[in-house]
């Protein structure tokens, strides 16, 4: 186990929490300073879970899951429940048990296991339906990018997957694929919003919603769509791929004229209405995704986000925090109304944004968030990083996704601990219990989590709280040393299996008012950094004038005041215990970062970084935060570098990678030697070597990420050089240029470098 561990940070369970050890009462749990909470990779691949063929053994109390964490009684045949000390009698099948003989569950290795459960419904296994969302306001070149885009797709898709198209500019088009010999139409106009029934009415698609029952054919099992008509609009994606492309070839830009200083009328609101109107009348759990490919802002009817006139600016930060964004709140309101129908029916939305300008990534992110979709952005559909990441969407093997439907999270806890809630792309069920907290972060109230859709890299984010009432705590304490915490998810995995993953960890519990020593030792900082951006993120977008930089400054003084050694008042005596040594500069590089500095960055740019930030692994959200540097030179092996200006030299080559883009940066003699083309001369085989090295680890890394990085190639004083030192530390700035070494980089800014962040922060730690 260590082994894994150490290897991969997330272990088997792909749990990770910011305290390993947990203090006993509230009080001592508020002067931690950082919050007690746990990132949930929930369905991450890995080859030691054990997959069971049968269903799980529930508590009659608590509905727990059995886990090896269980108290067997092997003779009596009773289990009793960690999480509310149950008594639970075997049923018969499990006859056979004793030590030597232990079903899969109880194995103390699989604190993880997945069951097969067995289809209740006779019906065979919905179809995955792929309803695709094509904007024609494009220029004529962006157009075709788009095509070519979707028609590999197609040909990507699994044969039985269903397949639905609309197109939409200034009126919306759901295109009928079931008639293939003459394209057949169905037109709805983008200026308004259009109820549901109404959407069904128009398509033919009414009788079969109203009346509930699914028509029934001559073999006694129901086919699916409903023969009632949805599958002139669904087709199996072998049966439509002629059609489909040729519908794509003759498919032309929006046919309504725009005047000169207009923008065209763009309905994506109204489209995405119908796509999930359309969706509404498939059979309820079918797996579903809307798959929209926009590439402009909407101008046209619910969810406009600026006017027609290009001289109205779309908004700003600065317009949302004057409130001088007209539309805004509007577009939000109808975004969250199309979550909740999606979320009612299952179903997913995704968006493909790929514009110079801003689409209304920042309106609809509650609608994707909501419903666990992916979002990519991008400056034309010709970019690498759309196409190759649309592409992942759809491959298989060892790159794919992995996307799933239908999930659900429930997670039980030891009596004690309440949970506050959860961030990240899922919504709350409302499901109340004793485990809740009164206290609400992100989608909270409840313990169940609905994910209409989630991949391999989808990781939650739960914050608990403890118990207000010390005394059960403390008089139990001789009872129970270890706290317990059970995540089960259940989805539709993509071959239309139904899986359950029940993943059950344990912590311990430790009297953190007689010494800190064991808490101190269970700090995990990378993960403490990545919640801590995660609850700044949503603070800043739900509270009105909340400061992210002052807020993560006072509970970096509060950590290095409680746990730093020092002398009162001597800042020059102050120490960190290597286990928070690098959680200062986290915060550093947290407070410098896209998350917490809106300027420079559009609204859309902000949203689309932060979705990513909440679902994706701790490592990943790590690099977003603090980007990594490595650095090739001729006299050594490649090496992390420090993130630092005085980390460029004229003769070295340095790779960062902040997650959304990709740097290699060449010194300034790499540089000229390259442009006097050494690497192709026999003799300068290692220059050759030296150039190549950077460049296949760029590419690992942008093979194994969604959605697909930005790579950037650049030189020392060349115009892109910006991507790298925006992330680096300052520490040599035109005020002290002077003292830095000859040949060594200047950055031009007022931000204050990491050393004098310490100086300050040591101060500040130490003031009695």
């Amino acid at each position: 186990m260590s082994e894994i561990a150490s290897t991969d940070p997330e272990g088997v369970d792909g749990v990770r929490m910011t305290w390993n050890v947990w203090p006993r009462t509230k009080v001592e749990a508020s002067k931690c300073v950082i919050p007690l909470a746990a990132t949930i990779a929930l369905i991450r691949a890995s080859p030691d879970i054990p997959r069971l063929p049968y269903a799980p053994l529930r508590c009659k109390t608590c509905t727990s899951a059995l886990n090896p964490f269980c108290r067997v009684d092997f003779t009596a045949k009773i289990w009793i429940c960690p999480f509310c000390f149950q008594r639970n009698h075997f049923p018969p099948h499990y006859n056979a048990i004793s030590e030597t003989n232990l079903p899969g569950e109880l194995y103390p290795q699989y604190t993880t296991v997945e069951y097969s459960i067995p289809h209740s419904d006779p019906n065979p296994i919905p179809s995955p339906v792929f309803l695709f969302l094509l904007d024609t306001c494009l220029i004529e070149e962006e157009i075709n990018f788009v095509k070519s885009a979707l028609g590999r797709a197609i040909g990507l898709l699994p044969d039985n997957a269903l397949v639905g198209f609309l197109s939409f500019g200034t009126q919306v088009q759901v295109h009928e694929l079931g008639f293939s010999d003459m394209s057949k139409v169905y037109v709805f106009r983008g200026s308004k919003e259009i109820p549901k029934d109404h959407i069904l009415e128009q398509l033919g698609l009414a009788s079969s919603v109203v009346s509930g029952r699914r028509p029934i054919n001559k073999g006694g099992v129901a086919p699916f769509p409903n023969s009632a008509g949805v599958s002139r609009f669904l087709l199996p994606a072998s049966d439509c791929e002629y059609t489909l492309n040729a519908l794509l070839e003759e498919l032309q830009r929006d046919q309504w004229p725009v005047p000169p200083g207009k923008r065209p009328a763009r309905c994506t609101g109204v489209a995405l209405s119908v796509a999930a109107g359309l969706l509404s009348a498939c059979s309820p759990g079918t797996g579903a995704r809307i798959i929209a490919l926009v590439g402009g802002p909407c101008t046209e009817g619910p969810g406009t986000i600026v006017s027609k006139d290009l001289s109205d600016p779309v908004r700003s930060h600065k317009d949302l925090d004057k409130d001088a964004a007209p539309y805004f709140k509007k577009a939000v309101k109808f975004y969250e109304g199309l979550a909740k129908q999606l979320v009612s029916q299952g179903h997913v939305l995704d968006v493909f944004a790929s514009a110079l300008d801003q689409v209304g990534v920042a309106e609809m992110k509650v609608a994707v968030e909501r419903t666990g979709g992916l979002v990519v952005l991008s400056e034309s559909f010709g970019h690498s990083v759309f196409k190759d990441s649309f592409k992942r969407v759809f491959e298989d093997g060892e790159q794919s996704l992995g996307l799933c439907f239908n999930g659900t999270l429930e997670i039980n806890c030891s009596k004690e601990i309440k949970i506050q809630g959860v961030v990240g792309p899922c919504t709350s069920l409302e499901k109340k219990g004793p485990s809740v907290a009164d206290t609400v972060i992100g989608e909270g109230n409840t313990t169940v989590w609905k994910m209409c859709g989630l991949d391999k890299s989808t990781c939650l984010t739960v914050l608990f709280d403890l118990s207000s009432s010390d005394r059960s705590n403390a008089s139990g304490a001789a009872v129970n040393q270890q706290l317990y915490l059970q995540f089960l998810t259940s989805y539709q995995s993509p071959d239309g299996q139904l899986v359950l993953r029940v993943t059950t960890v344990t912590r311990r519990w430790v009297d953190s008012a007689v010494s800190t020593e064991e808490l101190v030792q269970g700090f995990d900082q990378e993960t403490a950094a990545v919640v801590m951006a995660r609850y700044a993120s949503l603070k800043m977008e739900t509270e009105e004038t909340f400061d992210a930089t002052r807020w993560l400054d006072r509970f970096l003084i509060r950590l290095c005041s409680k746990f730093g050694d020092y002398r009162k008042d001597d800042p020059s005596s102050f120490t960190l215990n290597p286990s928070f040594s690098l959680f200062p500069q986290f915060m550093f590089n947290l407070r410098r970062s896209q998350f917490v500095q809106v300027f420079n960055n559009s609204p859309d740019e902000t949203a689309y970084f932060r979705m990513l930030l909440n679902r994706e692994n701790i490592s990943n959200a790590a690099v977003m935060i603090q980007p990594s540097l490595i650095s090739y030179s001729f006299n050594s092996l490649p090496a992390p570098a420090l993130l630092d200006v005085a980390s460029i030299a004229a003769d070295r080559i340095l790779l960062l990678d902040s997650y959304f883009s990709v740097v290699i940066f060449h010194g300034m003699t790499i540089a000229q030697w390259r442009n006097l083309g050494y690497q192709n001369q026999p003799e300068h085989q290692a220059f050759a070597q030296l150039l190549r090295a950077p460049q296949d680890d760029a590419q690992a890394v942008i093979r194994d990420r969604f959605p697909v990085p930005r790579l950037v190639v650049c030189d020392q004083h060349g115009s892109q050089a910006r991507f790298l030192l925006a992330k680096l530390n300052p520490s040599a700035t035109y005020n002290n240029a002077h003292e830095m070494a000859a040949g060594s980089d200047v950055i031009f800014t007022d931000d204050v470098s990491l050393q004098v962040f310490f100086e300050h922060l040591q101060r500040l730690a130490v003031q009695s």
